[in-house]
């Protein structure tokens, strides 16, 4: 922190040491709350040691910076998972995972100053008032919202609210050249963990979560019963790049697909103590075809299901290993609005494999794993992967598999690592591609937004030119895009972008599937018929 002074070592580090004997002393859950929260003398000197830094300190000090960093300290030495959310920070990640928030539901850039309207959030109250892409907003009750004094983060405050109270909008639409007032009330924005769901085949559907929040189990179970009523006997759940999330929505999703009583998984704590979590009865898809598809970035609650699925031989993991995170946390407040996330147990799949990769090493060296299976050869041949003998088990049909660090796939499925497609992906999540696409839109938005779907894919809409125009745009910017052999794959995710800004993400991933090695793989097993890999 840029107020640290060196001579202020010896004062956080003697904090560090009494902050970390009384956290250890207080988070023993053998104990009741009542003894948990007790006056104790060592609450009382780490209270009484602040209180003399806050009265009589020579200097000038930020206390609360100082547990802030203490407790960071703390929970870094005890593995990498166990994490620390400040007050400033714990709204924004208890939406993202409650999977909704209170507003109007717009996604905008600032563009010349002004708020312009990407898209509206499909269910939310904008879309129900008729704002579209393109808009531009320039007063919330008479509030002036454009300007160079306006911060993203003020116009978020501006726009969000409480639920049920209504703003008032003054709205420019370019495409008519016309303002006009529209009154939306504040609601519950949906902040979707399902991606996307379609039909890859007749009978092959296909279902992508981002993550494990509280709406996902609820998300899913309306894909599925959908892709079900228009003939999907076989699915595909996309977990690649899904971090993970609630183990509670996770074991919700494998019940749809295991017969009653078979273990999903089950965890242990320090003292031993195991908890088994099984099928239930109310399963709706225990005999359809299962796909799994894992990358690197799959974790934890995407693991869980991976490994369920491959332990009781209930399908195909599709894909490269996973990240190897098997350990549980549980959410603790600390009564000032912040938390932290401890890690109070490990998880282990139905055979008995725990998936964690090690981590007594550092989170430098745990966290940097990625770049070891790049230089392994790991992301390009299943045979650069590492096992040990001592970590195999079988499942009930005597398939082999591993445990000691991610979910090993049953069909490996190797990434381009070419410097050419790492920077196409790199665009398209670092946002250059969207902004770009914007712009585009904007020239022409009503000959685009006249387009179906249908004709929207059918349409050549990123030409040659096109994608050299985005590659000077991004030259602009400051970084040198070469894309001499991967030339395709840049105009279909530039038209996935437009696609997404158009129609929603269930169009994006269409169209980023098209050529996806992990969906023809998918759909080639489907057809030839996926049994013979059961046996």
């Amino acid at each position: 922190m840029k107020f640290y002074k060196k001579s202020y070592l010896p004062l956080f580090l003697g904090i560090a040491c009494a902050f970390g004997i009384f956290l250890g002393a207080k988070l023993n859950f053998s104990n009741g709350s009542e003894s948990l929260f007790a006056s104790n003398p060592k609450k009382e000197k780490l209270n009484r040691l602040i209180d003399y830094i806050d009265y009589e300190y020579v200097d000038q000090v930020n206390t609360d910076s100082i547990v802030d960093v203490t407790v960071d300290g703390i929970l870094e030495n005890l593995d990498p998972h166990s994490t620390y959310i400040p007050q400033s920070e714990y709204k924004a990640v208890a939406e993202n995972m409650k999977g909704d928030f209170v507003g109007i539901g717009v996604s905008f850039y600032t563009i010349r100053d002004t708020i312009s309207v990407i898209n509206t959030i499909e269910g939310g109250p904008s879309e129900k008032s008729g704002i579209v892409g393109g808009d531009r907003i320039l007063y919330a009750d008479n509030i002036k919202l454009f300007g160079n004094n306006v911060t993203n983060d003020s116009l978020s405050n501006f726009l969000k609210g409480k639920r049920n109270t209504n703003v008032t909008l003054t709205v420019y639409r370019p495409s008519e050249d016309k303002t006009f007032k529209t009154t939306i009330k504040r609601g519950d924005v949906p902040l979707k963990s399902v991606d996307a769901f379609y039909m890859l085949t007749d009978e092959l559907g296909y279902i992508k979560m981002n993550r494990f929040a509280e709406s996902t189990y609820t998300e899913f179970k309306q894909a599925l019963t959908t892709l079900q009523q228009q003939g999907a006997t076989e699915l595909a759940i996309d977990l690649r790049g899904n971090p993970g999330g609630y183990i509670g929505q996770t074991t919700k999703i494998i019940d749809e697909f295991l017969e009653d009583d078979k273990l999903i998984l089950f965890t242990k704590n320090k003292k031993g103590k195991v908890e088994n979590t099984y099928a239930t009865r109310s399963g709706n898809f225990e005999d359809g075809g299962i796909y799994v598809l894992i990358d690197e970035t799959s974790a934890s609650a995407s693991e869980i299901i991976a490994g369920a699925i491959q332990d009781n031989d209930r399908g195909l993991i599709i894909g490269r290993r996973s990240y190897g995170k098997g350990l549980v946390q549980r959410e603790m407040a600390l009564g000032d609005g912040s938390a932290v996330r401890l890690t109070i147990a490990r998880y282990y799949t139905p055979t008995g494999r725990s998936i964690q990769k090690p981590y007594e090493n550092g989170n430098d060296a745990y966290f940097s794993d990625y770049l070891n299976r790049y230089k392994n050869g790991e992301l390009i041949s299943q045979d650069s992967i590492t096992v040990a003998d001592s970590l195999k088990f079988r499942t009930p049909k005597g398939k082999i598999v591993y445990g000691g660090g991610g979910i090993i796939p049953d069909i490996f499925i190797p990434k381009d690592t070419s410097y050419e497609s790492e920077s196409i992906r790199f665009l398209l999540r670092s946002g250059f591609m969207n902004r770009f696409v914007f712009n585009l839109l904007e020239k022409n938005r009503d000959f685009y937004t006249s387009l179906s779907f249908n004709e929207f894919v059918e349409k050549e809409l990123i030409t040659n030119a096109t994608a050299q125009e985005f590659i000077n745009y991004t030259a602009n910017q400051g970084y040198r895009l070469q894309v001499k052999n991967h030339l395709p794959d840049l105009k279909r995710y530039l038209k996935a972008t437009m696609a997404q800004q158009l129609y929603g993400s269930n169009a994006f991933e269409k169209l980023v599937n098209e050529d996806d090695a992990f969906i023809k793989k998918v759909i080639k097993i489907s057809t030839e018929d996926a049994s013979r890999f059961l046996d």
